[in-house]
This record gives structure tokens, C-alpha cells and sequence, in this order.
């Protein structure tokens, strides 16, 4: 039963209010008196409807090399030779948004990033204690300071930025630049959940 009423309010909201909102561009418009204002408005607020819905649909096709080279420099790593954009992929669903994407970068980029992150003053290596920033418990979770940690694994040196809401119940926002050990590959996630 909760699974029909949760499908319900989708339909309704997604389907239900916009077509709404377009008959009520072309009616009020049309009873008072002005017919050519009515078609005109419901067309612009079609094309409108339409256009989020494609730049949704095609959110993962539409990322560039430059938003991903932002996602990156945002994290203070900084890529100065060019690079090819290997794989980009995004999920989400009520309350998660989870966006990857990997780039193949010059081994020049490569070293200057592992640099940076080894140089890095709360620097841990494999052996040090690493916290789990996504999985706080509530108080830091929503609440607090950006956290950067930088770290070695066994197959990558990373940096994770972390940032709580600062609201109760909304999803703080982790951010992870992996860079792998073996090859010029820079995996950077998107996590917010």
C-alpha cells in the first residue's frame, strides 16, 4: 500500500503539476480574451519542461573535459597538461547523488598530484589510522568544519574533502580524488548520501 502511495505522489509531482501548470498557461490566458498570449506561453513552457527533462536525461553526456578539470582543481589539485575523459557516470535517487568519473592524465599531472597530497600536513600512510568520513555519527555528520584528509592506500594516494550540511537530515557532501599508483589514472567521486 505505501509503495502505490509513494508512486502516486511521483506521478503527481513530476507528471501531474507540470502538465497542470501548462493548461493553466493556456487557459487563463485564453478566457481572458487573448488566444495568440495562451498558445505562445504553453509553448515556451513546454520547450522549458522539455529542456530539463533532456539536460536530466542527459546529464552524463553533456559533462566536459573543463567541469571535470573544475571538479578537480576544486580539491587543490591542479592539472596543467591535457587529459582525456576515460569514463563518466552519475546516480541518483531520493536523497543519494553519486557521480564518478575517471580521467587519464600526463604523468607530469600525475606526479605534481602525489606530491601535493604526500606534502600535505595530515598525511597518512597506509599504516596510519584513516577515519571514515561518510559515516559519521549525526553530530559531525551535519554539523561542523570542512575535513581534507590525504592518504595512501595500497593502490592509490588520495584526497578526501569533506563537507557537513549544516542542516539536520540533509546529506553532507564527501568528495574523493584517487590517483593510482600503477598508472596516469585520476578517479574522482561525487558522494553525497
Amino acid at each position: 500500500m505505501d509503495a502505490f502511495l509513494l508512486i502516486g505522489f511521483f506521478v503527481l509531482v513530476f507528471i501531474g503539476i507540470p502538465i497542470g501548470l501548462g493548461l493553466l498557461f493556456y487557459f487563463v490566458p485564453k478566457k481572458l480574451g487573448n488566444p495568440k498570449t495562451a498558445k505562445y506561453l504553453t509553448i515556451a513552457y513546454g520547450l522549458f519542461v522539455l529542456t530539463i527533462g533532456l539536460y536530466i536525461a542527459f546529464e552524463d553526456q553533456l559533462f566536459t573535459k573543463h567541469d571535470a578539470k573544475e571538479l578537480v582543481e576544486e580539491q587543490d589539485i591542479k592539472l596543467t597538461d591535457d587529459f582525456e575523459l576515460v569514463k563518466n557516470e552519475s546516480m541518483s535517487a531520493i536523497g543519494d547523488y553519486h557521480h564518478t568519473f575517471t580521467l587519464k592524465i600526463t604523468e607530469r599531472d600525475r606526479q605534481n598530484a602525489i606530491t601535493k597530497i604526500k606534502s600535505a600536513d595530515n598525511f597518512k600512510t597506509s599504516n596510519g589510522s584513516i577515519e571514515t568520513l561518510m559515516y559519521q555519527p549525526a553530530p559531525g555528520r551535519y554539523f561542523g568544519k570542512k575535513v581534507i584528509q590525504n592518504y595512501e592506500t595500497e593502490n592509490s594516494f588520495v584526497r578526501e574533502y569533506f563537507e557537513p550540511s549544516g542542516q539536520e537530515g540533509y546529506a553532507p557532501t564527501l568528495r574523493r580524488i584517487s590517483i593510482s599508483k600503477k598508472t596516469n589514472e585520476l578517479t574522482f567521486e561525487d558522494i553525497d548520501e
